[in-house]
């Protein structure tokens, strides 16, 4: 949860990348892949490019909209429930990856979470304090307490989580997606942390990589422990080319327990070869954002005789309908790149984290694009998190999969 960011990107102002498009795309066809406005998202057309659809976007499949149910959460009753899973004290640490997958600073950090209010008035009130980095002039050998700079996060409301932030919420699995416009609260804790007391206020300081000023994505997806009061939070931060710019993650743990460490493997890709079965479950971003598809799948990820990794799906909807998928692409160290133009981007703790190689040539053929966070918390149990946007840049669904080792 960041802070409550500038509407820069709101629906009817798109993101910087899409100047791409309008110069490069002809005029579009009369079968546009996905709806432009997140309430009325719904997948048009499931036979464009299948290396660009994969695992990654199996859930999304196509649904009529008239088969649904009517009954929708209650909004203010999904806020409360969003709120009251954030409430808290967390302590934790802040990770900086490059694309990937290296690690470039660790930052301690704590977050503080309560609300106040009652029906559509209730809102989040978070404070964020972050370990500063000690001042390169201190004393060698010093005993001085650390500083923590206290960044006051902008309220959290009706407002911003459903028209700025287009949540996607899933209560019962504890996890979320949120949309942002800036990185302002990651580029403070980068400072901070890092530069301490010795931050002058460069725009590009010296030996620190902060994210972009203007992002046109920048997509916060949480999966909370299956076994532990913890959470992951993963922010993928595209630059306004609609390139990675950087991967971040928190990892806190509630209360005054000491957090957790992301623990590395030399082969970051060994914990997640293999074969997978689960269940996974779609919804429409924003707090009235109704399921719209559920499926069970089973997926396998091999390295064959040739060096090739090899990935393959067969997901099957509660409709009946079933969808194989096959993917091939290359390894090298931290980073799969898929044929299809989708990298993931291996981390230490049994993590990773999915994008296109590059948002905008999407963009500029008229395809959706995927943001992915994966978290094998145990050696056979997974959570995954898939934010599906349109060409527009605008989050219309999120995807949640819990998946168990075959």
């Amino acid at each position: 949860m960041v802070e409550t960011l500038v509407p820069s990107c709101a629906p009817g102002n798109p993101p910087r990348f899409l100047n791409y498009r309008a110069h490069t795309l002809p005029p579009p066809s009369t079968k546009a892949f996905i709806s432009a406005r997140p309430e009325n998202a719904v997948f048009r057309n499931r036979s464009f490019r299948s290396g660009m659809r994969g695992l990654h976007s199996v859930a999304a499949e196509a649904v009529d909209t008239s088969s649904l149910e009517d009954e929708e959460p209650m909004s203010i009753d999904m806020l409360r429930n969003f709120f009251d899973l954030t409430i808290g004290k967390w302590n934790g640490s802040f990770y900086q990856f490059d694309g990937n997958g290296e690690m470039l600073q660790r930052v301690s950090t704590k977050l503080s979470a309560s609300s106040y209010g009652e029906d559509e008035l209730i809102s989040l009130i978070q404070t964020l304090y972050i370990k500063q980095s000690p001042s390169i002039t201190v004393v060698s050998g010093s005993d001085s307490e650390p500083e923590w700079l206290e960044y006051k996060i902008k309220e959290t409301n009706m407002l911003t989580v459903d028209k700025y932030q287009q949540i996607g919420f899933f209560p019962k699995e504890k996890a979320f997606s949120l949309r942002y416009q800036t990185a302002g609260m990651l580029e403070t804790v980068l400072r901070a942390g890092v530069l301490g007391e010795d931050d002058v206020g460069d725009n590009s300081p010296r030996n620190l990589k902060v994210p972009s000023r203007f992002p046109s994505v920048v997509c916060e997806n949480c999966l909370y422990s299956l076994n532990e009061d913890m959470r992951a939070r993963a922010f993928h931060i595209m630059d306004p080319k609609g390139v990675l710019d950087m991967l971040l993650l928190f990892l806190e743990q509630r209360g005054d327990a000491t957090p957790c460490s992301l623990h590395d493997v030399p082969e970051r890709i060994i914990p997640f070869l293999g074969q997978w079965k689960g269940h996974s479950i779609t919804k429409r971003s924003g707090v009235y954002g109704a399921t719209i598809a559920e499926a069970k799948n089973v997926a396998s990820l091999e390295v064959d005789e040739n060096g090739q990794v090899v990935q393959d799906v067969i997901s099957t909807s509660t409709n009946g309908s079933t969808t194989n998928i096959h993917w091939s692409g290359t390894v090298s160290g931290n980073i799969i790149k898929f044929d299809g133009g989708f990298q993931l981007t291996l981390l230490p703790g049994g993590m990773y984290m999915g994008f296109p190689c590059d948002i905008a040539k999407n963009v500029a053929q008229w395809q959706s694009f995927h943001l992915e966070f994966c978290w094998m918390e145990s050696p056979e149990k997974r959570q995954r998190l898939v934010r599906t946007y349109d060409m527009n840049g605008l989050a219309v669904s999120s995807t949640y999969f819990l998946e168990t080792r075959v």
